[in-house]
């Protein structure tokens, strides 16, 4: 295989993302639909869709309380314990505003603040992620976020797993509905009788609820748009073939559509890596996914060497990139372009998904080349702050008409001077 074939793979997954013609309509069909009908929208999507008959969308504090108590106590100290160091690692991520005073009086400052409300995506479908409870709802509690919206679809009893809701009990969430798809994401925007809206919407989903992400886009923030998981390993004689096929199969379980690509420079590690693949297969639960998954979005390069392989990573841009060398953290250093990088034999990328404190919401489809994780930064917004002294202004308003004036902006120009003409006139 040759660097070609990973070229034609990105191109496939940024169709993927782009979705169809008739997945865009239908979305904005949805998305129209609840802004028209409001919850009466929501509860025939969810019968349609999720094949349950719902009399309401708010999840109670007795459902929630019920699903603490029946849930299994290691579980339960296990999810408490990784939202522990979720929270350790984004209170890193804390920004405080600055003010640059100057000399002749004046100053400039930026504030940092909060945005009110945010919506946070919690897939469902083919599995429930209390994870992801953890990893969209924390960053924005660090942030000081006022409301927090959760919202995720119910199984066809017209439930949430216990393990979402254990994740919401252990966080304190309040607002809790259950709604899932492009069909939640327009309540998040615009609002329903039971739903009302906020300024931010996050969380991955369905090539649905990417879409509509995109669509929203613009009346409310969102945080990126994600599309299916994705792992690159770079690994050397050094590794283990039966772990390297395990990593892979871990993000190929995910959706048919997830990308699982081995970089090497051994031919032989290649063919091991292989055959284990294909022999886990057969003992995998999600064995037609992941089988799916590394048939057609599935990949081995051998590179001719290190140099390649570090070229191939960055040109990829993965979610997730494992690196198992003997000197992983050199390589490391090299990579520019990654959602998250895991170094090392025994970091591999399920623990990023639970348990180290970063964040496994993180950028699909190459867009780590500009794109980051999930983090208190989409939780709050920076407001630029101006005080002109009257000393800063009488040295400095006839360089700001000139510039006003370059460009054409007459009226600029007059507003700085309008200050002189009434110094004058009061003299």
């Amino acid at each position: 295989m040759n660097i070609q074939r990973l070229t034609d793979e990105l191109s496939i997954r940024r169709q993927l993302a782009d979705g169809t013609d008739q997945q865009l309509q239908a979305v904005k069909e949805i998305i129209q639909a609840v802004r028209t009908e409001g919850d009466a929208a929501l509860f025939r999507f969810s019968k349609k869709w999720d094949k349950a008959e719902l009399s309401a969308l708010k999840v109670t504090p007795e459902e929630i309380q019920q699903a603490a108590e029946r849930f299994d106590p290691q579980l339960l100290a296990d999810l408490t314990e990784a939202a522990d160091n979720i929270r350790s690692y984004h209170e890193g991520q804390q920004q405080q505003g600055y003010r640059r005073d100057r000399a002749d009086g004046s100053y400039v400052a930026q504030r940092v603040t909060a945005i009110e409300s945010a919506g946070l995506y919690v897939p469902g479908g083919t599995a429930a992620y209390p994870s992801s409870v953890l990893m969209n709802v924390i960053p924005a509690q660090v942030a000081g976020v006022g409301r927090i919206v959760v919202v995720s679809p119910p199984d066809s009893e017209g439930n949430l797993s216990d393990g979402v809701l254990v994740a919401a009990h252990i966080l304190g969430i309040e607002e809790l509905y259950k709604t899932g798809g492009a069909q939640a994401i327009a309540a998040l925007a615009y609002g329903t009788e039971s739903i009302q809206p906020v300024d931010k919407i996050t969380g991955p989903g369905n090539i649905f609820v990417a879409l509509a992400k995109r669509e929203v886009n613009g009346d409310v923030a969102i945080d990126m748009i994600a599309g299916p998981s994705e792992i690159a390993i770079i690994a050397d004689d050094s590794a283990y073939a039966d772990e390297v096929a395990a990593d892979l199969l871990s993000q190929a379980e995910h959706d048919p559509l997830a990308s699982a690509v081995l970089l090497t420079e051994s031919r032989a590690l290649a063919e091991q890596v292989a055959e284990q693949v294909k022999s886990q297969l057969t003992t995998l639960p999600r064995e037609a996914i992941a089988a799916a998954s590394i048939r057609d979005h599935g990949a081995i390069y051998v590179a001719d060497n290190r140099a390649d392989l570090i070229r191939a990573a960055n040109q990829l841009a993965p979610e997730h990139l494992e690196i198992m060398t003997e000197d992983a953290e050199a390589v490391a250093e090299q990579i520019d372009h990654a959602g998250a990088i895991f170094i090392g034999r025994y970091s591999s990328e399920p623990i990023g998904d639970y348990f180290a404190g970063t964040n496994h919401v993180l950028p699909t489809n190459s867009t780590a080349r500009f794109s980051s994780a999930l983090s208190v930064y989409d939780f709050v917004k920076r407001t630029s702050i101006v005080h002109y002294s009257e000393q800063a202004w009488r040295e400095n308003q006839e360089k700001i008409a000139r510039l006003a004036r370059l460009e054409d902006l007459e009226a600029h120009a007059r507003a700085v001077e309008s200050r002189a003409w009434k110094k004058e006139s009061q003299s």
